[in-house]
């Protein structure tokens, strides 16, 4: 009610927000560093939150219109997030736009790896090692990362526009 009195003073969530955040999430599961052996470093965990992110932008573009919009949402909250943190981290407005265009260009890049995978042009273990990893994993970081992702898409698959706007995948 009070934002429609004063849309100024008080905040409404960001396009694409609840999505992000579960994403976000799902990122942050431990079993991506221990049994999926990323590496604990700024570079692997982005290269996990790409991952996630592109294989949502492949299904959302499935689902037509309204999924296209979906995309729109989640890769406007993605760059936000991008230029959040890397100004939290010190990079300043001279290479900020060069660098969240390099992240951009990374995810837009997983996005066309998945969905080439999606329908049957890209071995699926290859993409995983392409995506996830820089180096070849071990075979057994391989084989959890394969099934996690395919788990992911599982989930995806299974959701509903409305589920899959509002992040709420895990309910």
């Amino acid at each position: 009610m009070l934002h429609l009195l004063f849309p100024r003073l008080t905040a409404r969530p960001k396009r694409g927000d609840g999505l992000f955040h579960w994403i976000t999430a799902e990122t942050r599961r431990p079993d991506w560093y221990v049994a999926g052996a990323v590496p604990d470093s700024v570079d692997a965990r982005f290269a996990v939150l790409a991952t996630l992110t592109a294989l949502v932008l492949v299904r959302a573009d499935a689902l037509g219109d309204a999924g296209g919009e979906i995309s729109v949402a989640l890769t406007e909250r993605f760059i936000e997030v991008m230029e959040s943190e890397h100004r939290e981290v010190g990079l300043g407005d001279p290479t900020l736009g060069r660098t969240v265009r390099k992240l951009v260009g990374s995810l837009s890049w997983r996005a066309d790896l998945w969905r080439r995978s999606a329908v049957g042009g890209c071995d699926w273990r290859d993409a995983v090692r392409q995506s996830v990893y820089k180096d070849a994993p071990a075979e057994d970081a391989q084989s959890y990362a394969d099934a996690a992702l395919k788990e992911f898409w599982s989930k995806l698959e299974r959701a509903d526009l409305a589920t899959l706007a509002e992040g709420r995948l895990n309910e």
